[in-house]
């Protein structure tokens, strides 16, 4: 019962580490950082909060206001949660890949804290890609395909991470990222990202194949143009993941 007691006290406080690190939300102020990068397994868990709030802002503000609207504040409830962690990833990649050439010179721009045109063309883009694709769903689907598209979204970067090399030699704002999940890890992060998922109509669980497919493609890409993968390139697989898994549920939606 001890030994019971310890391990579940030991995978909150990995939990919190995780909510703590990748959202805003108050938590404990006697956290164990060391163990930040273990903490990154709850990714998936800590997406079954970011999406319960937007599924809930949505729920709410779709009695009041169009479709549209109730998105935009729900996708806004997100990036304020967040504090716009996995989108700066985004738009990092976007910049680093975009204007530059060779390994070093890529690295660099992402690790420039201003946001150029890459960046913000690419971050608006899919901004408003999550926009309408989710504004044409039924209103009565959205919430369910918020909750599950924040939580089978996190865990691609943890595939990355398992797959690929940590890219930057030197300390960073992505150090957390150094971390090798083992095949335990995986499976049970796997079942945390697809849980909300099975609660979808069963057709819909097939937009959960096209995002391994595309986080296959966007590791594979990374790889070979810096060897590996930094913390913007975990925070830009996250974005897309969950935008192709709302383009997929969307499509499929229509044959249910």
């Amino acid at each position: 019962m001890a030994n019971l007691y310890l391990r579940l006290h030991s995978c909150l406080g990995l939990f919190l580490l995780a909510l703590s690190f990748y959202t805003r939300l108050p938590t404990p102020l006697h956290l164990d950082y060391q163990k930040l990068p273990q903490a990154s397994i709850y990714l998936p868990l800590v997406g079954w909060v970011a999406g319960g709030v937007c599924a809930l802002v949505f729920y709410l503000a779709v009695l009041v206001w169009p479709p549209m609207t109730a998105v935009i504040l729900s996708i806004t409830a997100g990036i304020f949660m967040t504090g716009a962690f996995h989108e700066d990833g985004f738009a990092d990649v976007c910049d680093g890949f975009g204007g530059g050439w060779g390994k070093q010179r890529i690295l660099d721009i992402m690790k420039d804290s201003q946001v150029g045109a890459y960046g913000a063309m690419g971050i608006g883009l899919l901004l408003l890609l999550k926009a309408s694709v989710l504004s044409a769903m039924p209103a009565a689907a959205v919430p369910l395909v918020l909750w599950a598209g924040h939580s089978v979204s996190r865990l691609p970067p943890l595939l990355l991470m398992r797959r690929y090399d940590y890219a930057r030699v030197d300390s960073s704002k992505g150090a957390a990222a150094v971390f090798k999940p083992s095949a335990k890890d995986l499976g049970f992060a796997g079942v945390c990202a697809v849980s909300p998922v099975l609660l979808l109509p069963t057709g819909c669980w097939l937009a959960a194949l096209p995002v391994l497919l595309v986080n296959g493609l966007l590791g594979r890409y990374f790889h070979r143009h810096i060897g590996g993968y930094t913390g913007d390139c975990l925070g830009a697989s996250q974005q897309v993941a969950e935008v192709v898994f709302y383009l997929g549920a969307s499509a499929l939606w229509t044959f249910i």
